[in-house]
């Protein structure tokens, strides 16, 4: 079974197209350095030692850590969601969203006594060039013309290239300069996100077996499910990966986590996540986990929770997700 899952894995990988070696040298820039009431506060930009092609950019991203440590502590790598705020992009962690409970997760987590680390998704942040004033005067550096999320798209696409593979290969370099940082117990890493961050959350724990913990928010979609209902358009651009469905599921994907840690939580009336689909997706992933037990083999909690909403987090959805860190972190 592991070794087939190493196989998927490979597989699964190869379907984002051609992305710079996954082990490229990479070099950190720490941009600012801002000391909190209860944290460090750092916003760093990492970018690869060598051009690797046309579509290659710094990732600006933001790493807080508790401010007296005893030693390495968990920490979480935190996916942001898209809902149209390109502006908001990593620090979401820092400010929420209008779908979110209330608290921002970097309060949260802080509280824990956890560091975590975000970054911006391609299109999102301080990657969204046309937000910037020296790109409107023509004074900041590019090597393609794209800017919107529909334009990088179509010319990646052009070139060959996949805009989800580049948002999963940023969110994997991401993951090896969180396991690096002195701060961090590199065996205890949890993946989280929702929405958009939802997807690249399960993906990035099911290629990075370093992943310790997974932890999704409404966006298991079932691809079947998906398309009965032509339901396309509820999904970005950037969710679809030419060839995808011809050979995976998302229980596919979500069983290369197995047998680590994995929540999902589900609003019963979103639209972006058919409920059919979702229930065949847990009996799948759940029959999975099982299988490992009855082998022998250590397979931990693999749990979905559902919820009477649509696509919103809720404060009962916020302690489960804590909760659940708490106890398998």
């Amino acid at each position: 079974m592991q070794s087939s899952w190493e196989e998927q894995r490979a597989r699964l990988y190869s379907l984002l197209g051609p992305l710079p070696e996954r082990q490229a040298p990479y070099e950190v820039v720490l941009e600012s350095r801002e000391e909190r009431e209860n944290c460090i506060l750092e916003r760093l930009e990492l970018s690869l030692k060598e051009n690797s092609g046309l579509f290659q950019e710094p990732v600006p991203m933001i790493f807080l850590y508790p401010k007296h440590l005893d030693g390495p502590v968990p920490a979480v790598l935190f996916c942001h969601s898209h809902g149209g705020r390109y502006e908001l992009g990593k620090d979401e962690l820092l400010l929420g969203n209008s779908y979110m409970f209330q608290e921002p997760y970097a309060d949260a987590l802080i509280r824990e006594g956890w560091a975590v680390l975000a970054f911006d998704a391609w299109c999102f942040g301080q990657r969204r060039k046309d937000l910037h004033p020296e790109y409107r005067e023509g004074n900041y550096p590019v090597t393609h013309t794209s800017v919107t999320e529909s334009e990088v798209f179509k010319d990646m696409l052009w070139q060959g290239e996949i805009l989800w593979g580049h948002m999963v290969y940023d969110g994997l370099r991401a993951f090896d300069y969180l396991k690096s940082r002195l701060e961090t117990d590199s065996r205890r890493i949890a993946s989280l996100g929702m929405s958009m961050g939802s997807t690249l959350s399960f993906w990035l724990a099911a290629l990075e077996p370093g992943i310790k913990v997974c932890v999704d928010l409404c966006c298991q979609t079932d691809f079947d499910a998906l398309a009965k209902e032509n339901g396309f358009d509820r999904h970005g651009l950037f969710y679809y990966v030419p060839g995808l469905r011809r050979h995976f599921h998302t229980a596919d994907i979500d069983c290369m986590i197995a047998p680590r840690p994995h929540l999902s939580t589900i609003g019963e009336l979103d639209p972006l996540t058919p409920l059919e689909g979702v229930r065949r997706i847990a009996k799948q992933v759940n029959e999975c986990y099982q299988h490992l037990k009855s082998e022998g083999r250590p397979a931990d909690d693999y749990q979905v929770l559902y919820y009477p909403v649509a696509h919103q987090e809720t404060p009962e959805m916020r302690e489960d997700v804590l909760r659940f860190l708490r106890n398998k972190l």
